[in-house]
């Protein structure tokens, strides 16, 4: 049967208009650029007496109570979203809001900012990893020569035969964390556009926050506070200003301007442009912490991040759904998982 004749074509992908794209980008780096803030307002915090979870508590805690109005408004009495995404809401709350930020502050704790990060953002090779072994499909040589590149830089940032030497405990926290954000990439891999932005930010916020508070209250996470002034960058400042930046500026501003962004570039280019946390994390933690990686850890993370770009840009190559597999039938089948595995942005 000729095309023309064909009554069941496949249903063509929405398109996002320039305009929209373009402020799309504007609020992907302003995202990014926040969100880049955590690791050295935490730091801050943390080298005072914090404990990693009273930090990541007090972050969702505040965070959570700050979005609660504007959430409520934005629903506009459409109470039914709730309940008809609560699974959605849980996973982003458990996963891509508590657990994935505790392991990253742990792993702050324990190593500079740069490198914690850029052990985190080793996610997406975990996925090729897991899903080449699970699926038997071997990735292509783009994406294969990312995960190889990405390796690579990896042993160059632990700088096994450096003087100083990277701390073990630190290092495993960071690859919990990306862990974490992988298995975030796959519960969420698809797109969800019923809830409003700020309601999907303020109860993820919400569980993680409820999380955190319940391991605490069980005994099982440890918390601790302290009041002692803080230093960032040539200035003593008292305690609530880094936590104060790090609710308002790194979590609130972050997580609803990221999923703004993902909306408007679609999760795949978001995710691609967030890739620019880690130079903004490294520039925050120049200039408040006076912390620099070492020239040999800077170059593995310039692997690292080659590495994801490379596989980020063979993702972006292929298409929500593949070309026709069907002897030309005229019907499209869905994409492979491998495909579309890291369609989600990430969430540090």
């Amino acid at each position: 049967m000729p095309a023309a004749e064909n009554h069941n074509p496949a249903p063509e992908l929405p398109t996002r208009r320039p305009g929209f794209q373009a402020s799309g980008l504007g609020i992907a780096l302003f995202s990014s650029a926040v969100f880049g803030l955590s690791g050295s307002f935490a730091k801050s915090l943390l080298e005072t007496g914090w404990s990693p979870g009273a930090a990541v508590t007090a972050r969702l805690t505040g965070a959570a109570l700050l979005l609660a109005v504007p959430a409520a408004w934005a629903l506009k009495g459409r109470w039914h979203q709730l309940r008809d995404n609560w699974l959605t809401i849980v996973l982003f709350g458990l996963i891509g809001v508590a657990a994935c930020q505790l392991f990253y502050f742990n792993a702050v704790a324990r190593l500079s900012v740069g490198v914690a990060l850029l052990l985190e953002y080793l996610a997406p090779v975990i996925i090729v990893l897991w899903l080449w072994a699970a699926s038997r499909r071997r990735p292509s040589v783009l994406t294969a020569g990312g995960t190889l590149l990405s390796l690579a830089g990896l042993v160059l940032v632990l700088d096994l035969t450096g003087a100083v030497k990277v701390d073990l405990v630190g290092v495993l926290w960071g690859m919990a964390a990306a862990v974490c954000l992988a298995i975030y990439f796959f519960i969420t891999a698809r797109e969800n556009d019923t809830l409003p932005p700020i309601v999907l930010a303020s109860g993820g916020l919400m569980v993680g926050a409820a999380v955190m508070w319940l391991a605490a209250a069980t005994g099982l996470l440890p918390m601790a506070f302290s009041a002692a002034d803080t230093a960032l960058g040539p200035w003593t400042t008292p305690w609530w200003a880094p936590l104060a930046g790090l609710v308002v500026l790194a979590t609130v501003l972050a997580y609803v301007s990221g999923v703004m962004a993902a909306r408007a570039l679609g999760s795949k280019v978001a995710s691609f442009v967030s890739l620019t946390e880690v130079l903004f994390a490294v520039v925050w933690a120049w200039l408040l912490l006076g912390e620099l990686p070492g020239a040999i850890q800077l170059l593995g993370g310039i692997f690292i991040v080659g590495g994801v770009i490379l596989v980020r840009l063979d993702e972006l190559r292929v298409p929500a759904t593949s070309a026709p597999r069907d002897g030309g039938k005229g019907t499209r089948v869905p994409a492979s998982p491998l495909e579309h595995a890291n369609d989600v942005e990430p969430v540090p």
